[in-house]
């Protein structure tokens, strides 16, 4: 079988958009005005937007039982504790390499959904895209669909107009104004902090970034749109490097469109015994797409794989009585397969995609397993570096050491301190004996010292164990006789 040639992805992205007039002098571009479409992909984008929105707006008012004295909020950045609540799972600060996994396992999903439907999720579940529909939406109720809009671009000014202008930006900036307002709600109680809102007697800070979220919501909805999703966000920049031709992407089938031309010309040419295309030029992939791109051109990495265009294609097939899919979701290699007279065949599950998932899973399980098994305490200990050692005048060794105990524990404990690893250890306690109490949830620093005779560095365990249950935790050090803290 002869190779599947590959396809070069575009990256010098500019918006199509010959069928407007030229911008004015000193203008760089027009901003994108795109139009409404119907089909199944709008249709999809339609309940992305939908989920996304109500698990925003609804998630911090979900209640999650913990006990007493622990919050009742079912996802909450407890900043005043230092504490992250999520269910069932709650992070300290400690364990922030919880948080480090959780990025990395995102991103691996992300590579992972890229290499099976390349940039699908920024264009259905990215919080730009759903906010810009969402602004899009507003701006179509109020000043109605595409060819509208662009009529009135340059119209003078009316009342109407104004009055037009005044209630979208208004709309926009309540949307803003509650997605600001939902934010801040996930690092307080949801219900208290509404109220505290309402009334004027919630913080500084918490009305400070209400106003900061609603700012930047409103400006890059509202304004920078496909900017954000082209320029200002660094997905679109690996595309050249993670793009791969089997992965299920928006393309279109150039082989069976071009040469482009009406429907008239193109029944001329058929009759002739000439070549025509199914592509009639008429532009409605580039009008409903919300980056500008002529999806014709050939796979270009400001693609969002929304597939509006698509939609609007296959309207266009249907009403011409031609078979749909002339844009359609299909791997670039299919297409050079299709091209070159052989079978297109779906390859989702191939090394790349396995090796991902396996990673993916993996990653995940390894979390998982972690967060099962972790108990209610911990203890956490960082040896002196200024002395490393001291020799004391019998000639035995005693090092320092920070000891950190945490109780995760709803209730008060107290925990014993022994040191093994050491024949003949002494441990003290400086201004406690060998049993310390921890309050509920929360951490207590211990100044901690440790003598011996031993003339060799040793590895050494300090032990903590729960007076009550007999529970203990440990951790792992070293004892530094005084001739290696030289």
């Amino acid at each position: 079988m002869a190779p599947v040639p590959m396809a070069t992805l575009d990256i010098s992205f500019k918006p199509e958009r010959a069928h407007l007039r030229r911008p004015k002098r000193g203008v760089i571009a027009e901003r994108v005005v795109p139009q409404a479409v119907r089909g199944r992909y709008r249709r999809l984008k339609w309940a992305a937007l939908i989920l996304c929105l109500a698990i925003y707006y609804i998630l911090p008012f979900v209640r999650w039982e913990r006990g007493p004295g622990q919050p009742g909020q079912a996802v909450l950045f407890d900043m005043e504790r230092g504490r992250l609540y999520a269910f069932f799972i709650e992070i300290w600060p400690q364990e922030v390499y919880y948080l480090t996994g959780l990025l990395v396992l995102a991103t691996l999903v992300l590579i992972w959904i890229n290499a099976v439907a390349g940039r699908v999720w920024c264009g259905y579940f990215c919080p730009q895209t759903v906010w810009t529909d969402l602004f899009l939406l507003v701006e179509r109720v109020i000043e109605g669909d595409r060819r509208e809009r662009l009529k009135k671009r340059d119209a003078p000014l009316t009342a109407r107009r104004v009055l037009e202008i005044g209630l979208k930006h208004a709309a926009w900036i309540l949307v803003a104004m509650a997605t600001g307002g939902a934010f801040v709600l996930y690092f307080a109680d949801a219900p208290t902090l509404v109220g505290d809102m309402v009334t004027g007697q919630a913080s500084a800070i918490a009305y400070a970034w209400v106003v900061i979220l609603t700012g930047t919501t409103y400006v890059l909805a509202g304004f920078a749109r496909e900017q954000v999703c082209t320029w200002m966000c660094p997905w679109p920049r690996l595309q050249g490097a993670i793009w791969d031709p089997e992965a299920l992407t928006v393309n279109y089938r150039d082989y069976r469109g071009e040469p482009r031309g009406s429907a008239k010309k193109a029944a001329e040419l058929r009759a002739k015994g000439e070549p025509a295309g199914d592509c009639v030029d008429c532009l409605q992939c580039v009008n409903v797409c919300p980056i500008g791109i002529d999806i014709r051109e050939g796979p270009n990495f400001a693609c969002i794989n929304c597939g509006l265009c698509v939609d609007a294609c296959d309207g266009v097939m249907t009403k011409l009585d031609r078979p749909r899919g002339l844009i359609d979701y299909e791997a670039w290699a299919n297409i050079e397969r299709e091209r070159s007279g052989q079978p297109g065949r779906r390859r989702v599950v191939r090394a790349k995609t396995v090796g991902l998932g396996l990673a993916i899973v993996a990653l995940a399980a390894a979390m998982g397993v972690g967060l099962g098994l972790r108990g209610d305490a911990k203890i956490a200990v960082i040896h002196d570096r200024n002395p490393v050692a001291v020799r004391l005048s019998d000639g035995r060794t005693r090092n320092g050491y920070t000891v950190r105990l945490y109780n995760k524990a709803d209730n008060e404990r107290s925990f014993r301190l022994a040191v093994s690893g050491l024949t003949d250890a002494a441990i003290e306690v400086v201004g406690h004996d060998a049993a310390v109490s921890v309050a509920s949830d929360a951490t207590r620093e211990l100044r901690v010292l440790v003598s011996s005779a031993e003339g060799e560095k040793r590895s050494i365990a300090f032990v903590a164990t729960d007076l009550a249950s007999g529970w203990a935790v440990t951790a792992q050090d070293m004892f530094i006789p005084s001739e290696g803290g030289r």
